[in-house]
């Protein structure tokens, strides 16, 4: 009975993140990602959040020096 319930859970889960995110794949040289996960548990913050802040102050910083 768990097996279902845990079964629908998770398709429900995976529907919802399919309608709603855009997944990307990043790759890092071996040790990379355990350091910027320290770097963002140090912070608060998950890996996914500090990686989405860290690309929205880049776009930020190119569309300031572009519209110079």
């Amino acid at each position: 009975m768990d097996e279902l319930k845990g079964s629908a859970a998770t398709r429900a889960k995976n529907k919802y993140n399919a309608q709603n995110y855009d997944s990307l794949r990043i790759t890092a040289p071996k040790g990379r990602k355990a350091e910027l996960q320290a770097h963002a548990s140090q912070h608060g913050e998950s890996l996914n959040k500090f990686v989405n802040r860290a690309i929205d102050n880049q776009v930020k910083q190119d569309n300031e020096k572009d519209a110079d």
